[in-house]
């Protein structure tokens, strides 16, 4: 596909240091540049899931420090890029490491422009189709979550935020033939002081309760399904999926750079 080994550009766009206020247990990270995308946008570039990622990983290698810096960012994710030629990255929520995660992998790959990325659970292939980024990887590597099935979209829009604790994707069809879900993800996520934790910056004061798009849920009801779906999440992120052959799935979505 003609890689670039810089990736889309040369530098990061945004300084740690201008991110919004930490809580007072998020101050110690390394500082360090990192680039903030926009990952399953939909067709008119907005909606999507924000993202973090460092790309100069190597410059904080402790995973406490990691951890510490991805809480500090306060994105559903973070990504540190260890190795920008391999794809070799790894990815932290504000309170976990996560071996494996779609959006982060999907927006990564789009970034660094490369044939496949390296992640502890395993290698994930890569492809760009137009304006679409797909990457292939498989359901196990998936965290687990409730798949939580409504008999119409507008119940699934009428649905209250749960208590934290169990990450539930609540989905339904609204074009069954033509493989169209409406879905809505609550992390449920809960940190030590048991507030709730998910996208956005501002995640350590544990204030924000749905995530706009998430690709490992998709793949994870793709695989239950057995086919492929166009998934409208959030308020209106657009996910694609493709099942294939030996248990793989294919999520595919449009990226944008934001800052």
């Amino acid at each position: 596909m003609g890689k670039s080994k810089a990736g889309r550009g040369a530098v990061s766009r945004a300084p740690v240091a201008d991110a919004a206020a930490p809580s007072p247990r998020c101050f110690n990270a390394p500082v360090t540049d990192y680039d903030v995308l926009r990952v399953f946008c939909a067709a008119n570039g907005g909606y999507g899931n924000e993202l973090g990622v460092v790309r100069n990983g190597s410059l904080i290698p402790a995973q406490d420090d990691r951890q510490e810096l991805a809480a500090k960012l306060g994105f559903s994710e973070t990504v540190f890029v260890d190795d920008p030629e391999r794809g070799a990255i790894d990815i932290y929520t504000p309170t976990l490491r996560l071996p494996f995660a779609g959006h982060p992998c999907v927006g990564t790959a789009w970034l660094l422009d490369v044939p496949e990325l390296v992640t502890p659970a395993g290698t994930v292939g890569v492809r760009l189709d137009g304006e679409f980024t797909w990457i292939e990887a498989r359901p196990e590597w998936a965290p687990p979550r409730t798949l939580r099935q409504y008999a119409t979209a507008a119940e699934v829009d009428a649905l209250p935020v749960p208590p934290p604790g169990e990450w539930i994707y609540a989905w339904s069809w609204e074009d069954e033939a033509a493989g169209r879900i409406r879905a809505r993800a609550f992390p449920g996520r809960i940190d030590e002081r048991g507030d709730s934790r998910s996208s956005g910056a501002g995640a350590c004061t544990g204030d924000i309760e749905e995530d706009e798009a998430t690709g490992a849920a998709a793949l994870l009801l793709t695989a239950r399904l057995g086919r492929a779906l166009n998934i409208t999440q959030g308020v209106g992120s657009q996910i694609l999926t493709a099942p294939q052959p030996e248990g793989w799935v294919e999520i595919g979505g449009r990226v944008i750079l934001e800052r």
